[in-house]
């Protein structure tokens, strides 16, 4: 088996996965933006505070600025920039209205405002066994406001106009949280899940670093073995940013499978 064929299979497989849990598949040709270098899908985003915001008055000044706060996080300090991202993204933060005379406006990145009835609908359904209940693909998961896109072969454009190709990106609201990236189990030259983290956290890191200033998790994959963690983790277990002995976490196929749902 060539590795090509293996590792296309295997990137088809994911992406047919998240397929199956509603999320909409795009060829990174088709992905709108303005240059190679431009990471965020801005229309995308746009959509979601207008949507979220609308009963708060938001104006497209104000997403404008928003928008300008995070592309603006320099890449060149690509620890504190994602640093910064991540507790946006996990904690929220306040936005200052262009009208003073208006109440600061509390930003969520995810509309995660189902999510307390949802897993009370799963817990108090005594009928279903908890297991079987985990594995069902509840619509609640992918709610209207929440603009999923999972996107392979995207090129983008880095470092001394380096271009680099990362096999698969789960973007969220036109964020790109999660970056994928496969070796094959079966292929003519010895390889591992170690290599996939090389591609990621050193030549990706290098050469397109602006893709992971809004980075939440790397999960790297031959279709056997499975890890996930940020992008500042050592290869093999788990971190979060605060954590003293930050490592990639190893998964197996059902936690694999539950992390998409």
């Amino acid at each position: 088996m060539s590795l090509s064929f293996s590792e296309a299979k295997l990137e088809q497989a994911i992406i047919e996965l998240l397929q199956d849990q509603g999320y909409q598949h795009l060829i990174g040709d088709n992905v709108p933006r303005s240059s190679l270098d431009q990471v965020i899908i801005e229309d995308d985003l746009r959509h979601y505070l207008a949507a979220r915001y609308q009963p708060d008055g938001i104006t497209e000044e104000e997403i404008q600025r928003l928008i300008k706060q995070f592309t603006t996080l320099p890449a060149s300090d690509l620890y504190e920039s994602n640093k910064t991202f991540c507790r946006w993204l996990a904690n929220g933060f306040l936005f200052k209205r262009d009208d003073r005379q208006q109440k600061d406006l509390y930003i969520e990145l995810l509309d995660t405002r189902h999510l307390p009835a949802a897993l009370r609908q799963i817990f108090d359904a005594e009928d279903v066994p908890l297991q079987q209940a985990a594995e069902l693909p509840p619509s609640y998961m992918n709610p209207p406001l929440n603009r999923i896109k999972i996107v392979n072969q995207l090129k983008i454009s880095g470092k001394d106009n380096q271009t680099r190709i990362p096999d698969g990106i789960l973007y969220i609201n036109g964020l790109p949280l999660v970056v994928f990236e496969f070796k094959s189990a079966v292929r003519e030259q010895e390889a591992s899940i170690g290599d996939a983290w090389k591609q990621l956290c050193k030549r990706y890191r290098r050469d397109i670093p602006q893709l992971f200033i809004y980075n939440a998790l790397c999960i790297i994959s031959d279709g056997v073995n499975n890890r996930m963690g940020n992008l500042f983790a050592r290869p093999m277990n788990t971190f979060t940013h605060g954590a003293k002995s930050p490592v990639m976490k190893t998964v197996n196929r059902t936690e694999f499978h539950h992390c998409t749902q």
